[in-house]
């Protein structure tokens, strides 16, 4: 009996608290980004200490409220702070959704709000932990912390990414750049480097970088050419009342100081180079070769940036944001330059290079809000890079040639002065709209590059070492033995690209979201250059191989017989026109398209709060074409080939929430991967002591079977499999470990032509290639403050693979071949170790001052950097640690004072060539002209102000 008196008095008392309460929940809004959810909002009980924030889909609630009214005070920083008055009725839940909007009132709060509360490291860490798909991202806040200028130093600061020191390469669970797709706002990017699939991501400057991220696992949203992932740039935006800040910064490279730097005549300080319309034959007759003072080796940058809004009375909104930046660096290298093939060819023991670089970057966006439910936005973007550079290989007296005619043992001596410019300008018109259960999203961008390289001039000498003995009766002389040893190099690329993206999202229920969308792109390049050579005609010796524009000047070219010094050869020259001292037809051309066009299908079926399941199937239809006109293959020289296929890629994404915080991904897709024009043109690009090329035949052969080991396969085909655990500690703090395997069928491969010329190309090498995987990363707060913001942090991540790939064991091609020894092998361009590590201090306590210290360090450990044929061994890039410390001074509202010192270690960079006579310093075509180099340390300091 009293057991039942108390399970009845039990009963009444939950049932009587049941009816004395209730609650309230509901979704706060942002009015400034059509109504997307607004994170970190606070919501307040008025007139009490009972509080709590929206959460990353902006949802909040209050449970066991007692029976009544009440006032709820919902604030964001830099919005309208609104009270709304609220009952609570007995049992029940009460929805309240809340529209914020931004405020006027308080221009220095809209500010914040605006350049941080989507950029936040906080709000990219929920929005992982939200993510359908696997990915990572970086934003504005953080690579502000840790003086990040760049979108490549952004990525590399991820788990498995790591960028290799003096180069644009950004490698992605050991997958370089063939196997990346880079976009901007969802929207493809052009290439501005003939030798490169993707953009530099060195171009984008951080005042035009929102956020970086990285989607590792495919989704049918994306291209099928993936593999290693989709970097993606989202550019920033304003919706505030108005900002304009101002920034100089100065930077000096312990190499560089005290050098008496030069650079090209005539190219300019800013970058750009404008001369007879790029008339190669005018430029070489008007202009000489000797380079010009480039100056104090002093860096310095200077950016600004201007934010302002407009609201109009109907409800509209139209903002502005434009940022530009201009930034300078020298560069001195020292090192060696080594020619290695099965025998030495040339070799530079002794070699310096002095490289000046200019990046100029303009980005404007306008952004029209129609109403809540509609934006249009207009995103231009404009970069200037250049890169000029003069090379003097052999300074020693000491460099060796085997094809000398005067002696191969010294005194090889050679010039090489070259001015890079790549002018890139991206066009995107870009809308949202939002209705009751459906969205639309779509983009179109347009996307334009030229890229240059006007005036290339390349001498060698020989007997250099007379010039060092101080002997006037002893002079070098010209190495001459054809007349392009001695030459002007001129080269063109133009680029022009269309793309678009549309999706549509239909939500039939809460637990489901139907993703229907269409993405195409149709891409050409267009490619020509020209030599002109010099015939020495008087080659008794040269007073001073530095100073030469009086030897190549027009009174000294050999118009009739004899009476000059030298003659100008072009290879091609117009109809009916001698070759000599007469313009000339490019010696190489080639055009390049690709046309592609897909549809796609995904559902993101949430099952209960446990299970997000997203299957989804992408059709796609590409054309890829390529025609060429070259010189190196003779006959076969001018040819055409077309490829087309149509593909059916599915994929399959699980998220299983083990609790609030800890998730179990679980990803597997079938991509593809299409070859480069660069990789399949058989145009010879050559630098000073290497040679790399192109092969039609990873586009296949017509008769199949007619070619060992060369079949009808125009792509290689991907299984993608990845699995990852992550448990969200905190608002900040992190643990995760995933691994991944990746299987490549017909895998393309960098490869050393086992011949005189050593000629790197491109193959299909084999049936198939792995890769295993396994990440690790974590991030802890140390010390935090009273409101759990961190001071002390600490971040680590690191990934390891293991590589196999196998090898034909016949001779591999048809116009071009190549053989292997060994019958497996790890993947080109693999580091089977990167790591990522920093350690933040942000004290909190001081009113007017914020200071802010990173130290960062990343390694990424030994990897081929191009395969070796026959018995001739591979290149290594030799792995390199890292360490940048940077220190970030905000004093009061308006005025930043930092900091930076980079490259702490500064270890020597190195490619080296696997010989049966142990190993080789060589250099590679994908770094500089030298090797066995130190970059030196960069230390510098630069002054901001908000106004």
């Amino acid at each position: 009996m009293k057991h039942i008196v108390l399970l009845f008095t039990l009963l009444t008392a939950t049932f009587s608290h049941t009816q004395n309460t209730g609650s309230v929940a509901g979704k706060i809004t942002d009015k400034e980004f059509n109504n997307e959810p607004l994170a970190f909002a606070n919501v307040l009980i008025k007139g009490t200490t009972t509080g709590t924030t929206s959460d990353f889909d902006g949802l909040y609630a209050f449970e066991n409220l007692k029976i009544g009214s009440y006032t709820l005070v919902f604030s964001f920083v830099g919005y309208k702070t609104q009270e709304i008055s609220v009952d609570i009725v007995a049992g029940k839940k009460t929805d309240l959704n809340v529209i914020m909007a931004a405020s006027a009132a308080s221009l220095d709060e809209v500010i914040i709000t605006t350049t941080t509360k989507r950029e936040s490291e906080t709000a990219l860490f929920l929005e992982q932990k939200k993510a359908v798909e696997i990915k990572q991202s970086i934003g504005f806040e953080e690579l502000s912390r840790k003086g990040v200028s760049h979108a490549a130093g952004a990525i590399s600061k991820i788990s498995g990414v790591s960028k290799p020191e003096g180069s644009s390469n950004v490698y992605v669970r050991g997958l370089g750049d063939r196997y990346l797709n880079t976009t901007m706002n969802g929207l493809s990017l052009p290439s501005n480097d003939v030798s490169k699939k993707n953009i530099d991501l060195n171009l984008f400057s951080s005042d035009i970088i929102e956020k970086v991220s990285i989607s590792k696992a495919y989704s049918s949203k994306f291209y099928s050419d993936f593999a290693a992932g989709n970097v993606d740039i989202s550019s920033k935006d304003y919706k505030g009342s108005g900002f304009f800040d101002f920034g100089i910064g100065s930077e000096i490279n312990t190499n560089a100081i005290g050098k008496d730097f030069v650079r090209s005549e005539g190219t300019g300080h800013f970058g750009f180079y404008n001369r007879y319309a790029h008339n190669p034959f005018a430029i070489i007759l008007s202009h000489g070769f000797d380079p010009v003072d480039a100056g104090m080796p002093i860096n310095t940058s200077v950016n600004s940036t201007f934010g302002k809004s407009f609201n109009f009375e109907n409800g509209s909104k139209l903002s502005f944001y434009a940022t530009g930046s201009f930034e300078n660096n020298y560069q001195y290298r020292k090192g060696s330059s080594i020619d290695y093939t099965i025998v030495e060819k040339k070799a530079f023991e002794q070699s310096e290079e002095f490289e000046y670089g200019t990046t100029t970057t303009a980005m404007a966006s306008i952004i029209y809000r129609m109403d809540t439910s509609s934006t249009l936005k207009f995103n231009a973007l404009f970069v200037n890079s250049s890169s000029d550079k003069i090379g003097y290989f052999g300074i020693d007296g000491k460099g060796r040639n085997r094809d000398a005619i005067a002696n191969t043992d010294e005194g090889f001596y050679q010039q090489n002065i070259q001015f890079n410019e790549n002018l890139i300008y991206v066009n995107q018109l870009l809308g949202t709209h939002k209705f009751d259960k459906i969205d639309l999203d779509w983009g179109f961008g347009h996307n334009y590059v030229a890229a240059h390289e006007p005036d290339r001039k390349r001498l060698n000498f020989e007997n250099y070492q007379y010039a060092l003995d101080n002997d006037p009766n002893t002079l070098p002389i010209f190495y001459s033995n054809v007349d392009f040893d001695n030459q002007r190099y001129f080269q063109n690329i133009k680029d022009e690209e269309l793309n678009g993206r549309l999706n549509l999202v239909y939500k039939p229920s809460e637990n489901i979201k139907i993703n229907v969308g269409y993405n195409a792109r149709t891409k050409e390049r267009r490619f020509d250059n020209i030599r002109y050579g010099y015939d020495i005609i008087d080659n008794s010796g040269i007073a001073d191989v530095n100073h030469l524009n009086s030897f190549f000047s027009l009174n000294n070219l050999n118009l009739t017989s004899h009476e000059g010094t030298h003659e100008i050869k072009v290879i091609k020259p117009f109809p009916n026109l001698s070759n000599t001292n007469r313009p000339g037809l490019p010696e190489n051309t080639y055009k390049g398209k690709l046309d592609v066009y897909a549809g796609y299908l995904n559902a993101e079926i949430n099952l209960g709060k446990k299970w997000l399941i997203v299957p989804g199937v992408r059709v796609e239809s590409f054309k890829q074409y390529i025609e060429y006109n070259v010189i190196n293959l003779g006959v076969n020289g001018n040819d055409n080939m077309e490829v087309s296929n149509d593909l059916y890629l599915p994929s399959l994404s699980l998220k299983y929430a083990l609790n609030e915080n800890q998730n179990l991904r679980f990803s597997a897709s079938q991509t593809i991967s299409l070859p480069e024009f660069k990789e399949v043109a058989p145009f010879v690009y050559e630098s000073v002591s290497q040679r790399i090329g192109g092969n039609p035949d990873l586009l296949g052969q017509k008769e199949v079977g007619t070619y060992t080991n060369v079949k009808d396969v125009s792509y290689s085909t991907i299984l993608n499999v990845d699995l990852k655990y992550e448990w969200f500690v905190t608002t900040s703090e992190l643990i995760s470990l995933g691994a991944f395997y990746k299987q490549i069928e017909d895998p393309i491969n960098q490869v050393v032509a086992f011949d005189a010329t050593g000629t790197q190309r491109f193959f299909r090498t084999g049936e198939k290639a792995q890769i295993y995987g396994i990440e690790a990363e974590i991030r802890k707060n140390i010390i935090t403050n009273g409101d759990d913001k961190a001071e002390l942090s600490m971040g680590l991540n690191a990934t390891y693979m293991y590589t196999e790939q196998d090898l034909y064991q016949d001779i591999v091609g048809s116009n071009f071949n190549v053989s292997f020894v060994n019958d497996k092998e790890a993947l080109q361009g693999a580091s089977p170790l990167i790591i990522n590590a920093d350690i933040n201090y942000s004290p909190t306590s001081f009113e007017h001052y914020k200071p802010n210290a990173t130290l960062s360090f990343s390694y990424f450990s030994d990897r081929i950097d191009a395969l070796g044929s026959g018995h001739l061994g591979n290149v290594i890039e030799k792995g390199i640690p890292t360490l940048d410390f940077i220190l970030k001074n905000k004093i009061g509202k308006s005025f930043e004072i930092n900091v930076a010192a980079k490259n702490l270690l500064n270890p020597s960079i190195k490619y080296i060539r696997e010989t049966t006579q142990g190993a080789i310093m060589v250099t590679s075509p994908n770094g500089k002209d030298v090797s066995n180099y130190k970059k030196g340390m960069n230390i510098g300091l630069q002054l901001k102000y908000k106004f």
